[in-house]
């Protein structure tokens, strides 16, 4: 089937209309019609080759969600119609470990990415929901509930599950101290998902701008990292530390933060080593994490509690041609706080 699409036809270049194949459904697949997809900052970093290996021409997108338009002969999951999601992989071996545990981002043998990869079994490539219809296995499908806007729930299928996997790993309960380091995408959902879960939620941002948002998506209180003292006046203060970052800054400083025991965990990536001192851990008992979006499995807990308790992502809503104006805005930091394009735009 011929689809329209976005893509990135060679490294930097910018993202133009595009024609994709996508086959029809096989005996365990869904085709899904893309209502919208969210704008992650890793798809400007692949369509850019930030990260090298890009497959091109590439059609980013790993925040999708639609309704199923088509279904396979042996699909037993959906059926037309329904609501559905696909997040930022498409398949993974089935065999290691981790894939029988439902932890299929750390599959042993490569997780399919559901852009910038190749498929197993044709080695085609993959191509994401910057385009109007996708088709997927039925078992890397996500179900997502009528109660959650479709639009507002695109970004839940990466910025979701990314802040809400470690939460949950980790242990964060009611009462616990959370500090929230940025408040992006990423930053966003952590603050909205951590106060669902019933913890004391402090953001801590180097933008005193931010103070009102924050308090504003649910957080008890705001502290400005620009002031020095700000690292003083919390020390050992907090039971956790989620850090959304992915400039280099300073590990040692946060660290300072949590109380004995206190976990820090990594899920913004520096594109540069940053310094880390053991005393920083050794002095408290500390631990420093790092966690990788999560499983299927996780990932329908997630939208499932996301429902519930009435967490969506806050979104600009975009027509597909104003891609490239939206990835020069992601880098100055200019949205509030995740772009989603309506794929009816195309």
């Amino acid at each position: 089937m011929s689809t329209p699409a976005y893509a990135a036809a060679t490294p930097k270049a910018p993202l133009a209309p595009w024609t994709i194949e996508r086959r029809a459904p096989g005996p365990h697949e869904v085709q899904i019609e893309i209502r919208y997809c969210g704008v992650c900052h890793s798809d400007i970093h692949q369509a850019r080759d930030e990260w090298g290996r890009g497959i091109f021409p590439m059609v980013p997108g790993h925040e999708i969600v639609g309704e199923v338009g088509a279904v396979g002969s042996a699909v037993t999951r959906f059926k037309v119609g329904d609501t559905v999601g696909v997040g930022c992989f498409v398949d993974s071996c089935r065999e290691c470990g981790s894939c029988k545990e439902g932890e299929e981002q750390y599959c042993t043998g490569g997780m399919t990415a559901t852009y910038n990869s190749v498929e197993r079994g044709t080695r085609t490539p993959t191509y994401g929901g910057y385009s109007t219809r996708i088709v997927a296995d039925e078992n890397y499908v996500l179900r997502i509930p009528a109660s959650i806007p479709l639009d507002r729930a695109a970004p839940l299928l990466c910025a979701g599950i990314t802040v809400y996997s470690p939460l949950r790993h980790y242990g964060l309960k009611a009462g616990d101290r959370i500090a929230v380091v940025g408040l992006g995408g990423l930053g966003h959902m952590a603050v909205k998902i951590a106060r669902a879960m019933g913890a004391e939620v402090t953001v801590l941002s180097t933008s005193p701008a931010k103070r009102e948002d924050a308090l504003a998506l649910g957080a008890h209180a705001f502290e400005a990292t620009a002031d020095k003292s700000t690292f003083r006046k919390l020390a050992g203060q907090f039971d956790f530390i989620l850090d959304t970052v992915s400039a280099p800054h300073d590990y040692n400083a946060y660290l300072g933060l949590l109380h004995r025991d206190g976990t820090m965990i990594l899920v913004g990536m520096p594109d540069q080593p940053v310094p880390l001192g053991a005393g920083a851990l050794i002095m408290g008992r500390k631990r420093l994490v790092g966690s990788l979006i999560g499983g299927i499995r996780e990932t329908q807990e997630m939208l499932d509690f996301c429902a519930e308790h009435e967490v969506a992502s806050d979104i600009e809503l975009i027509p597909v041609e104003k891609i490239n104006d939206a990835y020069e805005r992601m880098i100055k930091g200019d949205v509030r706080y995740r772009f989603v394009i309506d794929c009816a735009t195309f």
